[in-house]
């Protein structure tokens, strides 16, 4: 006996409910993505002369990506990761990175980082969340690179493309890092890929925040949506639309300028700092020499 057959809206409501909004222009081939990526993270420490790497595992979709992507390309034996909460962190951050810890098996450590920031603002009792927030995640990256020593391993960026083009990261802190596997991968580009390598769902399905305080959230501090913004972006930094053409495909004016200055004033956080050209040869300008150092143990 055959089931009868249902009808579209009833097929659709039986459906599984999507894990987010996947703009159509945004739809990447998970499987060339992730070949690219463990290329890149191999190459990148055997340039350096490095075997092991040490990355910040939140909790969050984005660490815990480049977490998986990199215990792919090397082996989970050669990744550390660190856990680092703050007192007001919330509890399910830290469960989430355990729960990745678990899956892939490799070596992790916490530290609290919430006697470091205390000790500092101690004599500063008002200062603001934008500067404690800053603050954390500068003294995050300083126990990274004290583990990279430690370690023997390069510090493994974990920022993706929409953070950094509206300059929605910290500079040397969150921004800091010796390579980033997801640098060029919009945040619905990074769902993708996490649902491609397994990441668990509930890390994909929750509101992506940097845990900066209780019930804080990416999208609410910014007043965006990541699949609306990501196809903005896409539109304004791939395709290169000027913003009277971004207003004709429908974009909002208002938006469209907003976060086109978002883009043109956080170009500092992506440039290596300009040097005053005085010699012949500059470092980091007309000398570049090649990553490799062979022997280094320096992170």
């Amino acid at each position: 006996m055959t089931a009868p057959e249902r009808s579209p809206a009833e097929a659709a409501a039986a459906a599984p409910e999507p894990l987010f909004e996947l703009p159509k222009e945004l739809a990447i081939d998970t499987a060339v993505a992730r070949r690219v990526i463990a290329a890149f993270i191999r190459g990148q420490l055997r340039q350096a002369g490095f075997e092991h790497a040490v990355l910040g595992l939140s909790g969050g979709i984005d660490s815990a990506l480049v977490a998986y992507l990199t215990a792919e390309a090397i082996g989970p034996e050669r990744l550390l990761t660190l856990l680092m909460p703050y007192r007001t962190s919330a509890p399910a951050s830290l469960a989430d990175a355990q729960d990745v810890v678990r899956r892939l098996g490799c070596a992790s450590e916490v530290v609290d980082i919430s006697p470091m920031v205390d000790g500092f603002y101690a004599t500063q009792p008002d200062a603001s969340a934008l500067r404690r927030g800053n603050f954390m995640a500068r003294m995050r990256m300083a126990v990274l690179y004290d583990r990279s020593v430690t370690w023997g391993g390069l510090v493994v960026g974990t920022g993706n493309k929409t953070e950094t083009l509206i300059g929605y990261t910290t500079l040397f802190g969150d921004a800091a890092c010796a390579f980033n596997p997801i640098g060029d991968l919009y945040k619905t580009q990074v769902r993708q890929l996490a649902v491609a390598v397994g990441v668990a769902e509930v890390i994909i399905r929750k509101a992506p925040s940097a845990d900066l305080w209780p019930g804080q959230t990416d999208e609410d501090e910014g007043a965006f949506e990541y699949h609306e913004l990501d196809r903005l972006l896409f539109w304004m930094i791939d395709r290169r639309r000027t913003d009277a053409e971004l207003v004709e495909m429908g974009f909002d004016r208002a938006t469209v300028e907003r976060v086109g200055r978002m883009v043109a004033g956080s170009e500092f956080k992506r440039q290596v700092p300009p040097i005053a050209k005085l010699g012949p040869r500059t470092a980091g300008v007309d000398y570049l020499y090649p990553r490799r150092r062979p022997g280094s143990t320096r992170g």
